[in-house]
C-alpha cells in the first residue's frame, strides 16, 4: 500500500528541514518506529548485521519539443529497503507498506533471502569496521525547484526553443528541466542513525539540423540532458539558457557545410565536459573494486585495474591527478553527500596521484577483501527497493594551471574537441573511441576551420600518458552525469565529475564516422 496523505496526517508532522518538502519528509520520519522494528525482526530472526534505509524520491520532468510542451512529470514514491547478513551472506527486502506487520514480515524475508545465499556462498561476509553515527544533513539550495510553477519553466524552455528555430535549417529544437528531491533515513544495528536529503536540478537544450541524410546537432550546456548538480533553481538562472541558444543553433545548421575531421595523429585539447566523460569511462568505472573483483559486470564489464596495480602503475603522466571526492567541499555534484547508503562518511579518496595509480571506489565488504581498513564510503542505491552498489561519487581531474586561451596559443597543430556526441569502451575498460558534436582545428595557436564529426580513440593508459597540460581552476566545472547505470536490475545514478580543459599529444583521430 503507498503512503498516503492520511498516513501522513496519523504520523503528523514532527520535524523538517528548512526549504524542504514537508509532507514526504514526515513520512521519514513516520517510518522511523517502524524502521526500527524491521532492525529488531532482523536480529531477532538471527541476522548478525543489518541496516535499513526509509528513503522519499520526489521527481519532476518537464520536456519541450518544437514549440509544445512534450512531457510534463511528477512523481513521489517513498519505501523501505532493509539489508541483512546471516549465515555469513547478505539478503535484502524492501516494501512501500509502512504498517508495521509488512515491514517485518519483509525484515524476515531479508534473512531468509540471505540463509538461502549462504547455501552458495564462497565465504563469509565481512565488513571493515564503522563507527556508530548521529547525524543530520541537508545540501545547501537557494531556490525550491517545487516552488518554481510549471508555467515558469515551460515558458522559459519555450523561449530558447523559438529561438532555436528562428535560425533557418534547425529540424527539431528539444529542452528539458529535470527536478528531485532525496530524503532519507539510515538505521543500522551498530546504532547509527542518518537523516538526509538533498536537491538536484538538472536542465539542457538541443537544436537538431537534417540535411539531406546527414544529422547534425548542438547542445548546451552539455549533450544528454544538460548540466546537473546538487543545487535548486537557482542553477536554471546560472545557465542563462536564452542566451545561449542562437549560438547553438547555427552551429548545428553550420556544421553540415564544415570539413570533416581528417584522420590520422593529431595533438587532441578536450573541453571540461568532454573530458568529463573521459574521467567517467576510461577512470571512474575501473576503479570500482566489485567490478575488479568479479562480483559486478553488468553494463559496464569488469576492469583492467586488477589488484597487483595499485600503487605500481603508471596510469598517467605526472601532472594529471584525480579524486573521487563526495564530500561537500568538493561541489555540489550528483556525487556529493554526507554519508553513503552504508553510513560511511564521505571522503576524499586519492585515485591518481602525480600520474600512479593509487585508489580504488570501496564498500566495507569490499575494502575489507583486500586488507583496507575502512570503507572509501562509495555505497549507493538509487532508491528504496534497491540494494546498494558501489558507485562513483565526484570523480574529478585536478586543475592544473593557466587558461584555455594560454593552452591555445601554446598549441601549434591540434584539434579542439566539444560535447559529446558517443562513446564506447570495452568491458574491461581499456579500449575506447569518443565523437563529440563539433570540432576546430588549431593552427599555430589559434582556431581556425569547423570540422564536423570529430572522434578519437586509444587505449585508456596511453592516452593519459599523452596528457601535458591541463588548465588551471578558472576553467574548472563540476558537471553531472544523472544516468549511469549499473546493476540488474539496473539502478541509473547521478555521478560527478570535474574538470578543465586539458591537451593531449599524438592522439589517433578520425576514428568513429569515417569520411
Amino acid at each position: 500500500m503507498p503512503a498516503s496523505d492520511s498516513w501522513i496526517q496519523t504520523f503528523g508532522i514532527l520535524s523538517f528541514f528548512p526549504g524542504s518538502s514537508r509532507f514526504s519528509f514526515a513520512r521519514i520520519l513516520g517510518m522511523k518506529d517502524s524502521a526500527q522494528n524491521a532492525l529488531d525482526t532482523a536480529l531477532g530472526r538471527g541476522a548478525s548485521y543489518a541496516d535499513v534505509r526509509v528513503m522519499n524520491v520526489r521527481q519532476r520532468y518537464l520536456a519541450t519539443k518544437n514549440g509544445e510542451a512534450a512531457q510534463v512529470r511528477d512523481s513521489d514514491s517513498t519505501g523501505l529497503g532493509i539489508r541483512v547478513i546471516a549465515d555469513g551472506a547478505w539478503g535484502f527486502a524492501a516494501t512501500d507498506d509502512p504498517d508495521k506487520g509488512a515491514v517485518a514480515a519483509a525484515a524476515a524475508r531479508a534473512v531468509e533471502i540471505a540463509r538461502a545465499s549462504a547455501l552458495a556462498k564462497k565465504r563469509d561476509v565481512r565488513l571493515v569496521p564503522e563507527k556508530k553515527v548521529a547525524a543530520r544533513w541537508e545540501a545547501p539550495y537557494r531556490i525550491d525547484p517545487f516552488s518554481v510553477p510549471v508555467s515558469t519553466c515551460l515558458s522559459l524552455m519555450l523561449g530558447v526553443d523559438a529561438e532555436l528555430r528562428k535560425v533557418q535549417g534547425v529540424t527539431l529544437a528539444e529542452a528539458s528541466m529535470d527536478f528531485r528531491r532525496i530524503e532519507q533515513l539510515f538505521l543500522s544495528s551498530e546504532g547509527s542513525e542518518i537523516w538526509m536529503a538533498k536537491t538536484q536540478t538538472g536542465a539542457g537544450y538541443v537544436a537538431t539540423s537534417f540535411d539531406g541524410d546527414e544529422i547534425q546537432r548542438r547542445s548546451y550546456p552539455s549533450s544528454f540532458g544538460g548540466q546537473y548538480q546538487t543545487k535548486g533553481y537557482e542553477l536554471i538562472e546560472e545557465l542563462d539558457l536564452l542566451r545561449h541558444a542562437p549560438r547553438v543553433a547555427e552551429e548545428a545548421v553550420a556544421l553540415h557545410q564544415a570539413e570533416q575531421c581528417p584522420r590520422g595523429v593529431r595533438d587532441i585539447i578536450l573541453e571540461s565536459s568532454q573530458l568529463g566523460l573521459q574521467v567517467h569511462e576510461s577512470v571512474g568505472h575501473p576503479i570500482e573494486l566489485d567490478r575488479v573483483l568479479g562480483t559486478e559486470a553488468n553494463f559496464a564489464g569488469m576492469s583492467f585495474l586488477t589488484l597487483e596495480k595499485l600503487g605500481k602503475l603508471p596510469y598517467a603522466s605526472d601532472i594529471v591527478n584525480i579524486v573521487a571526492d563526495a564530500t561537500p567541499e568538493h561541489g555540489p555534484g550528483l556525487g556529493t553527500f554526507a554519508y553513503d547508503d552504508e553510513g560511511v562518511a564521505a571522503q576524499r579518496t586519492p585515485i591518481v596521484d602525480h600520474g600512479l595509480f593509487v585508489g580504488y571506489l570501496t564498500s566495507r565488504e569490499t575494502a575489507a577483501e583486500i586488507g583496507q581498513p575502512r570503507s572509501s564510503g562509495a555505497m549507493r542505491a538509487e532508491s528504496w527497493n534497491r540494494i546498494p552498489l558501489v558507485r562513483m561519487t565526484n570523480v574529478s581531474l585536478l586543475p592544473g594551471q593557466g587558461r584555455f586561451d594560454d593552452l591555445l596559443a601554446d598549441t601549434d597543430d591540434g584539434i579542439y574537441m566539444e560535447t559529446n556526441r558517443s562513446w564506447s569502451i570495452d568491458d574491461r575498460r581499456y579500449n575506447f573511441q569518443f565523437g563529440t558534436e563539433i570540432g576546430w582545428e588549431i593552427k599555430h595557436g589559434k582556431k581556425t576551420r569547423m570540422l564536423k564529426n570529430p572522434s578519437y580513440g586509444g587505449i585508456t593508459t596511453e592516452f593519459w600518458n599523452a596528457c601535458d597540460a591541463v588548465c588551471g581552476p578558472e576553467e574548472w566545472t563540476l558537471w553531472g552525469t544523472p544516468n549511469c547505470g549499473k546493476g540488474q536490475p539496473m539502478q541509473t545514478m547521478g555521478t560527478g565529475h570535474g574538470a578543465s580543459p586539458a591537451r593531449f599529444r599524438k592522439i589517433q583521430v578520425g576514428v568513429a564516422y569515417g569520411g
